[in-house]
């Protein structure tokens, strides 16, 4: 295969990633993402290499993987040291956004100030917009909400010339955010209903629960709870717990902050004190003093996505050695009765399903396991 012929490979892996990750689906962005910045560093395409390797940083940002984006940060500082070339400043951008996100204000601000230098040398007007977005959000976290203002209302004028929407409603909801932190509510409100009317437009999902976890907080500020559970409760229905799991705790609090029944949020809940399960549609579920369905149940939501092989099961729930003759049929059938119990529709599970060794519970359903606090495990 020619370098063309290649190239053209890993840019349509590379699309295909981004696609993905458009979508908020980071889990399955990763690996895509991961073959794409691969394949540019075997070419020695840095710049696409990097476009790669800031989706994949943000993807761990908003899913909390603090050790992989230590790993990447460290893997690109010695290729820069070992290849000699320059970071750009959509990187640095990136790097700031990652610091934000874990609350570390200055070294997200010193990243975004080196971001904006470059896109300024180079002229590129959206770097330039990402960057004074990032020096905003910078000066929120540390409540220097005039310098904050500034920097939103220089969005503005810009905005005027040439419009980025992402970072135009991104810079709407950040206004929002500070009106809201010095008590403004209602002006937030019209603010981010404004920016609801352009988000019709742009049509993405993270904009979206964004903007109604603000409204969310808004109400709640302004004291008006039924609204405020409302719209928190319409972002935590369109919140993946795995792929916005940031997002997805800060809602949940907000909403055991306002009272709401969390749990309508989940597919499933597992009261693990009281051996009691509760599935969305089908209400509660009675497993008779089924052990080894709730055993067998309790192991795949304490580890969503793990496949379980039927050696390991054998061993684990039924605490015997395992003989193909005897437990490949005895699996299948209580699967089965497991399956008839949780799942609404019996012939399309959304919840155990089987792989090449084994079973695992689909990592995408939303599942709550309470303790015998009543709390999360």
């Amino acid at each position: 295969m020619n370098q063309t012929q290649s190239s053209s490979k890993f840019e349509e892996i590379f699309e295909l990633g981004k696609l993905y990750f458009d979508r908020t689906d980071f889990a399955a962005a990763e690996p895509k993402l991961k073959a794409a910045f691969q394949g540019f560093l075997e070419e020695r395409n840095y710049e696409k290499y990097l476009k790669a390797m800031n989706l994949l940083l943000r993807s761990y940002a908003e899913r909390e993987m603090n050790d992989e984006i230590a790993a990447l940060k460290d893997q690109l500082q010695d290729l820069v040291l070992r290849e000699g070339f320059e970071l750009n400043s959509k990187t640095y951008y990136t790097f700031s956004v990652c610091e934000a996100l874990k609350g570390n204000a200055q070294s997200a601000l010193e990243y975004v100030q080196k971001a904006l230098a470059i896109a300024l040398a180079t002229d590129n007007k959206e770097d330039i917009s990402y960057a004074i977005n990032g020096l905003a959000v910078c000066y929120r976290m540390q409540k220097k909400y005039n310098e904050a203002l500034r920097e939103i209302y220089n969005l503005r004028v810009f905005f005027e010339v040439m419009d980025f929407p992402e970072v135009r409603m991104s810079s709407q909801i950040l206004n929002a955010r500070i009106l809201i932190d010095l008590g403004r509510c209602e002006e937030a409100i019209e603010l981010l209903w404004q920016t609801y009317d352009s988000l019709k437009v742009l049509k993405t999902m993270a904009m979206q629960i964004h903007l109604l976890s603000h409204l969310g907080y808004a109400y709640r500020k302004l004291g008006d709870n039924e609204m405020a559970r409302l719209y928190t409760g319409l972002a935590l229905k369109g919140c993946d717990p795995v792929n916005m799991k940031r997002i997805y705790r800060s809602l949940t609090e907000e909403m055991e902050k306002l009272g709401g029944d969390v749990k309508t949020s989940y597919d499933l809940v597992f009261d693990l004190e009281n051996h009691l399960v509760q599935e969305k549609k089908l209400g509660k579920v009675d497993f008779k003093n089924q052990f080894i369905l709730l055993d067998l149940l309790r192991l795949f939501c304490q580890n969503q996505g793990q496949v379980y092989s039927k050696e390991y099961l054998v061993e684990n729930i039924w605490k015997q050695s395992y003989d193909p003759s005897v437990h490949d049929n005895k699996i299948y059938v209580t699967i089965k009765r497991l399956r008839k119990l949780i799942e609404p529709e019996f012939e399309k599970p959304k919840y155990i399903f089987r792989a090449k060794n084994g079973y695992f519970m689909n990592k995408s359903a939303k599942v709550l396991l309470e303790n015998n606090r009543g709390g999360l495990q």
